[in-house]
């Protein structure tokens, strides 16, 4: 996950990251985050991007946490996160 550090986004970056490791916890082996610029917030998984919110805005975590699951545990459900 890229975060701008101009923008002071690191707590909105570790705030998704908590929930991906989460949710995720048997599935994902990492999560980096990494220091960007010029107002990035990217998500990607295995160097695909699954958000960008110069195209999407900004995530709400279910909706990453959607991609993310169909890239790393296809057909698992997410329970009220589905909904």
């Amino acid at each position: 996950m890229e975060y701008c550090t101009q923008c002071r986004w690191l707590p909105r970056a570790a705030w998704l990251a908590q929930e991906l490791l989460t949710t995720f916890e048997g599935e994902l082996t990492e999560l980096a985050l990494k220091p960007g610029k010029g107002g990035v917030f990217v998500v990607r998984v295995n160097d695909e991007v699954v958000w960008d919110r110069r195209e999407q805005g900004f995530p709400e975590p279910t909706a990453v946490k959607r991609l993310v699951r169909d890239r790393v545990a296809p057909g698992r459900s997410l329970g009220h996160s589905d909904r």
